[in-house]
């Protein structure tokens, strides 16, 4: 005979086998069916509740700290940031700062959006292009432009051409002898 259980986050009817046995996750939502907890508010006369006094709960105190105590415990995770007061506030300028963008990348690990930090100049005394045999001279400039990126959420950095530079080597490539 099958039994039949709702799932409390969806209201989903989940029918089982008792051979097999009840279900841990609900097979509609993926949540856990054991694990929908409840809370009671007292909602009325203003006056404090009779069903629950906060002083008996132990209930953690969420956002209890100072700015040093959350730096010391974003510098003990490796590569992780929480959501600090900080944190968000820097997601209001993170934002500013990729709207005033010519380009926006997305970061090739976390797809977030990526800072532009800076240009770098590559080339020079230092630098032997090559030139390929096929159009015959190099196909970037001496010296070129690197900009770079970094993200703000995992904070791996990558790189790309300069806008110009880009054109340029375009150029090369599609014109021929």
């Amino acid at each position: 005979m099958e039994e039949k259980q709702i799932c409390p986050w969806c209201q989903t009817e989940i029918t089982w086998d008792e051979e097999i046995g009840p279900e841990s996750h609900c097979p509609h939502c993926e949540n856990e069916l054991s694990g929908y907890r409840t809370m009671n508010i007292g909602i009325g006369d203003g006056g404090e509740s009779d069903d629950i006094d906060e002083e008996d709960m132990d209930l953690p105190e969420w956002n209890d700290t100072d700015d040093d105590s959350e730096a010391d415990w974003a510098a003990e995770q490796e590569g992780y940031i929480g959501a600090t007061r900080s944190t968000l506030a820097a997601q209001g300028v993170i934002q500013e700062i990729t709207e005033a963008q010519y380009e926006v990348p997305e970061c090739p690990n976390c797809r977030e959006y990526m800072l532009e930090a800076g240009t770098q100049v590559l080339g020079g005394e230092g630098f032997v292009p090559t030139a390929p045999e096929v159009i015959g001279e190099p196909f970037l400039p001496s010296p070129f432009r690197i900009v770079w990126y970094v993200c703000p959420s995992c904070f791996a950095t990558s790189s790309q051409l300069s806008a110009g530079d880009r054109e340029y080597m375009m150029g090369k490539l599609s014109e021929r002898e």
